[in-house]
């Protein structure tokens, strides 16, 4: 009844306007035509036998390819988790008042976004004959007090890794720079004023705030790294998904299931990423959804309204709530 009452039903208004809806046809029939070819595009895929599905369901688990899922995971956590800490010092660095730190973190950017991945593997699986020796002593003096073979340190899973996360770092330092100059600069003066060092003011108020930028390219480079993996051939590094695949398809002489084996469990393991983007980029986005603030959020709906719509028919603006996060 109130529902009824909200919406003007049952009462009696003079000259009352039925209005009715404007048929719009064309979203209609346009998704009559996408499903259709998405339809013939997924029958055609099934049915055509030159695929071979027997062979992709029989090596689809098989024991090399699991091996090489657990090496491409390994490497891409690893590359992105030491990415992340390089990529964050080095934009802190651009913006440090010292020249040096601002040079050296510009020179590193430009190096390693200025040179191909491949190229950089290359060099990293040629650097124990490019250095055979890494030890500790005195610069610019033979006196040394500790020495190792760089082929014990640099092993080629220690070479991939090093250089997929370096390479990467490059890029992922202007994500976190950019991310750090969107916050308001009267975020860090009102810490300041407040007594706070610039090393908490970093920790507790820019971060923070800057993480919600920061997160989703950082999880597009993820995936990214993921795929980027398939190129440690170059250093080499024979164990990683895409390599366990080209060597079985090489051994049995059927490239396309084996493609397809590979194509199955990265589009796997990118679907559980973007899901875990999600998560994050919800965790970090909390202060700034579109919400009521204060108790207005908690009154029970008005008349005429749904737990699902909005209870407070004067605030429909979005408010973001820096909750936490003003200093």
């Amino acid at each position: 009844m109130a529902k009824q009452q909200a919406d003007g039903e049952g009462l009696d208004i003079p000259n009352r306007i039925d209005a009715l809806p404007v048929r719009r046809p064309g979203p209609i029939v346009a998704a009559v035509i996408v499903a259709l070819l998405a339809a013939m595009l997924v029958q055609g895929v099934i049915t055509n036998d030159r695929f071979e599905w027997p062979v992709v369901w029989k090596y689809l688990f098989n024991e090399n390819v699991m091996e090489g899922i657990r090496y491409t995971l390994e490497l891409t956590v690893i590359a992105m988790v030491v990415a992340i800490v390089l990529a964050v010092g080095l934009a802190i660095m651009r913006k440090s008042i010292n020249p040096v730190l601002r040079g050296v973190s510009w020179f590193f950017i430009w190096f390693f976004r200025g040179t191909p991945v491949y190229t950089q593997l290359i060099f990293w699986g040629l650097f124990p004959v490019l250095v055979p020796r890494l030890g500790l002593g005195i610069p610019f003096t033979s006196v040394e007090f500790w020495s190792i073979d760089s082929s014990d340190v640099i092993t080629a899973f220690n070479a991939a890794w090093i250089g997929l996360a370096l390479n990467e770092a490059a890029y992922l330092s202007e994500i976190v720079r950019a991310g750090l100059e969107a916050v308001d600069p009267g975020q860090a003066e009102a810490a300041q004023a407040l007594g706070m060092k610039r090393s908490l003011i970093m920790r507790r108020i820019i971060l923070p705030q800057a993480m919600r930028i920061i997160i989703p390219p950082t999880g597009n480079e993820t995936i990214g790294m993921l795929k980027t993996t398939s190129l440690v051939t170059a250093v080499p590094f024979t164990l990683e998904l895409q390599f366990a695949t080209n060597a079985i398809a090489n051994r049995i002489y059927k490239p396309v299931p084996l493609l397809l084996v590979a194509c199955f469990w990265y589009l796997l393991i990118t679907s559980i990423l973007m899901v875990i983007q999600s998560r994050i980029e919800k965790h970090f986005g909390k202060g700034f959804d579109a919400r009521p603030t204060g108790t207005r959020g908690k009154q029970p709906p008005l008349p005429g309204k749904t737990d699902g719509e909005p209870k407070d028919d004067v605030n429909k603006l979005n408010e973001a709530a820096f909750n936490g996060l003003t200093a």
